[in-house]
């Protein structure tokens, strides 16, 4: 009885160190996915902004710019 007791302390003891490793792993790729996202809305900011000064250098068509837009899904935020 006591053996199996043993051996259930071990297998728990490395299963929560496994735990502890994926978490900490989850974090660091949350963080990282955050800072793409962030580039990747600071790059359709710049695309947005030459589109818009390529396709109306003298300020008309306004309105028209509206196929690429931001979206809240995409940002990988839960």
């Amino acid at each position: 009885m006591w053996a199996r007791f043993i051996e259930m302390e071990k297998l728990n003891s490395k299963l929560y160190v496994q735990n502890c490793y994926i978490i900490k792993e989850n974090e660091r790729l949350r963080k990282k996915a955050q800072i793409l996202n962030q580039e990747n809305q600071q790059l359709l900011l710049e695309l947005k902004q030459k589109l818009s000064k390529t396709k109306n250098p003298n300020g008309s068509n306004q309105g028209s710019n509206n196929s690429l837009s931001t979206s809240s899904s995409a940002s990988g935020q839960s």
